[in-house]
């Protein structure tokens, strides 16, 4: 039977900036621990600012997310604009502040955030062919806003979830691993660092949301 073929959008790197890296990297071991294939993408374009990691204050540079996304994919990655939904069995975000600054807004405007707009387009895409979508810790606000009627979860932080609903989506609170799952819009969401966690707990809703998704594309 073919692998089945994973599209992994990263954000940039590092958790204040960009993709979470341990999100993003778990998620990935989590793709091939069930066998199936990755294929990374990001928007080429300016991330919002970069933050020294060491200190969390800004740094007074300009850096572009598909090539500090390249950092996490070992080079191996795609413009997002280059994203065919026909071409993959399912579409997975992982979390990180460039979600919500880079993809998106949320991190600014809340319930008024925008998406950008091959991100939109590779979400409503997905969504139209009927293939799973996953999102990982603050990444299911951009489901919510580009999806509106969908069931997800952040865990338990009381301001985002408020965001989530006000945007139309439903929030279901959630611990550790837990895997909430729309099955109008097949859309599987995790909250990873959205709650206080580990790296063990990350490989658990990594894991997990990953395990979901196949479990409904291979008919469990």
């Amino acid at each position: 039977m073919e692998k089945k073929k994973f599209a992994v959008v990263l954000s940039g790197c590092g958790v204040y900036d960009g993709a979470e890296i341990h999100e993003a990297t778990l998620t990935l071991l989590a793709i091939a621990r069930a066998g199936a294939t990755y294929q990374c993408f990001a928007p080429d374009m300016k991330q919002y600012h970069v933050i020294n990691h060491l200190t969390g204050e800004e740094m007074n540079e300009e850096r572009n997310v598909l090539i500090e996304s390249a950092r996490i994919a070992r080079g191996n990655i795609k413009p997002l604009s280059e994203y065919d939904a026909k071409e993959f069995d399912a579409l997975i975000f992982p979390g990180g502040f460039g979600a919500a600054k880079n993809l998106s807004t949320v991190a600014f405007k809340g319930a008024d955030a925008t998406v950008i707009p091959e991100v939109e387009k590779a979400i409503e895409q997905t969504v139209e062919l009927k293939k799973p979508i996953g999102a990982l810790c603050i990444s299911p606000a951009i489901l919510a806003k580009v999806l509106k009627d969908v069931s997800v979860t952040i865990g338990k932080d009381k301001g985002t979830a408020e965001a989530i609903e006000a945007m139309g989506a439903k929030h279901v609170e959630t611990n550790h691993g837990d895997v909430v799952f729309d099955e109008n819009k097949l859309v599987f969401t995790t909250p990873c660092y959205m709650l206080d966690a580990t790296i063990t707990d990350i490989d658990d809703g990594a894991t997990n949301v990953v395990k979901a998704m196949m479990d409904v594309m291979e008919g469990n």
